[in-house]
């Protein structure tokens, strides 16, 4: 039985797997419920990291923009 990586599931989950390798993972995720458990641990945290990118507030930008026009007026 093949013991399968973390950056092997990872490569599953993004389908950069071959159709050989992809059948083999797909075979033992029926077999093998720790990988299963596994491969849902890794779909909860691309999910999350997915959800968590945020827009800066529309303040921070005006913030930055203000610095950069007083900055360009100075060293002029």
């Amino acid at each position: 039985m093949h013991h399968y990586t973390p950056e092997d599931l990872i490569r599953f989950l993004y389908k950069e797997t071959s159709q050989n390798e992809t059948g083999a993972i797909e075979d033992a995720l029926q077999k093998d419920w720790t990988l299963r458990e596994k491969l849902a641990v890794l779909k909860a945290s691309i999910e999350r990291l997915n959800s968590a990118l945020e827009k800066p507030r529309t303040e921070a930008i005006l913030s930055i923009l203000r610095y950069a026009v007083s900055s360009e007026t100075v060293s002029q």
